[in-house]
């Protein structure tokens, strides 16, 4: 390490703490998406010998996600991303049960975007009625709540299942039940969640789950909606007919087979992975909320991602601590804007029920399974400083 100033440090070689926004491929990954890539090019719907062998990378990553949400592969779609599942889950949800006269739907007040701006689409655009289940104060929300909320018409819940801000996991179980008991569907945004929790879709009652690729070791662009069967959607694509009729499109062969050699090394090796991140999430919580002043831990204790730690810290702007990290050579984020550039706070933050001097100041840290001690000790030595520096900055 070398001195940066101003009690900075510089790492040797940048700290990548920022696994919830993205993660590397695994080699493993890599190495089973080339042949699709090369010999193995064909296209699935092709009934010739090459589209054979491309199919059959294709079924075989049904499978594998499949089994690992105890669903069966035909209730498996691929999509280009988390975002496009979630999109077909709530708009082909609302738009078949809307004209069955089921217009109302409700979403948690901690959605990603990819779900709360759809919704509000479709309120806005399309004349259902949307409702905003509150959440605790560590985010959470109350099963009860739900069950209040649904209505005759309810066409559709949707909670994430865990945030990708503040790291909370919902109890999906419970709400599951209560809309499997009233007949309501049920989405779950799980793009977070499938990396590190073991997820049984037959047990938790769910109907609509979404995942993508990039954030347990497998490449950008490519994702899966779980549709149990049964369950009617509006397609979100017309043409050729592939997935069921509801996502037409050439498959994207290599990218749908890393995504299965991505999930079966995180079925595999999840225990491990979860151990080494809980216990680099934990000396960062510990550390944070105990040597720095004006900090608070967001999220639950508890029920969290177990690679998951944010904070924020008052009278302090996110990004601009963000862009001081990324200065002294670690990666990490904000959720104090919607976006870069927006001085609005975070949605998440603001259902939290913070005060407005905590709203800004978030910091997102977020561990791999390459992450290692002396990154994380390297991080917390750093750290102090560099919040006292953007606290002068104002």
């Amino acid at each position: 390490m070398s001195n940066f100033g101003d009690g900075f440090v510089k790492m040797n070689r940048r700290v990548y703490l920022d696994y919830a926004a993205t993660t590397p491929v695994d080699a493993a990954v890599l190495e089973c998406m080339l042949p699709f890539f090369k010999e193995n090019f064909g296209n699935p719907s092709s009934t010739h010998y090459y589209g054979q062998q491309a199919e059959a990378g294709v079924e075989q990553a049904r499978e594998i996600l499949a089994k690992s949400l105890n669903a069966q592969p035909r209730e498996i779609v691929f999509t280009a991303c988390g975002t496009e599942s979630d999109n077909l889950a709530l708009r082909g949800a609302a738009m078949k049960r809307g004209q069955q006269g089921c217009r109302h739907i409700l979403i948690s007040a901690t959605e990603h975007h990819a779900v709360l701006r759809t919704a509000e689409q479709l309120g806005r655009d399309y004349g259902f009625a949307l409702e905003i289940l509150p959440v605790d104060s560590d985010g959470r929300v109350d099963p009860d709540s739900v069950r209040t909320r649904i209505r005759p018409d309810t066409a559709l819940v949707s909670v994430i299942y865990a945030n990708n801000e503040i790291g909370t996991i919902n109890p999906i179980a419970e709400i599951g039940a209560i809309c499997r008991q009233t007949g309501v569907w049920f989405h779950t945004d799980a793009v977070q969640a499938a990396a590190h929790l073991d997820i049984d879709v037959a047990a938790d009652n769910i109907d609509l789950l979404s995942i993508g690729a990039h954030k347990l070791y497998g490449p950008k662009g490519v994702g899966a909606l779980f549709v149990r069967h049964g369950v009617d959607l509006l397609p979100s694509q017309t043409g050729g007919g592939q997935e069921n009729d509801l996502r037409a499109g050439t498959y994207n062969v290599p990218y749908i087979a890393g995504f299965g050699k991505a999930v079966q090394l995180a079925v595999e090796n999840r225990s491990a992975r979860n151990q080494h991140a809980r216990a680099l999430r934990d000396r960062i919580i510990h550390q944070v909320v105990n040597a720095i002043p004006e900090a608070r831990l967001t999220g639950h204790i508890q029920n969290r991602l177990p690679n998951h730690a944010s904070f924020t810290f008052s009278n302090l702007d996110g990004n601009r601590l963000v862009m001081m990290l990324d200065m002294a050579g670690f990666a990490c984020s904000s959720g104090s804007a919607c976006k870069v550039g927006d001085a609005k706070p975070s949605d998440v933050l603001m259902a939290l029920g913070l005060t407005s001097e905590w709203l800004m100041g978030s910091l997102r840290v977020t561990v791999g399974k390459e992450t290692s001690e002396e990154e994380v000790d390297a991080f917390l030595n750093v750290l102090p400083g560099v919040i006292e520096k953007t606290r002068r900055l104002g």
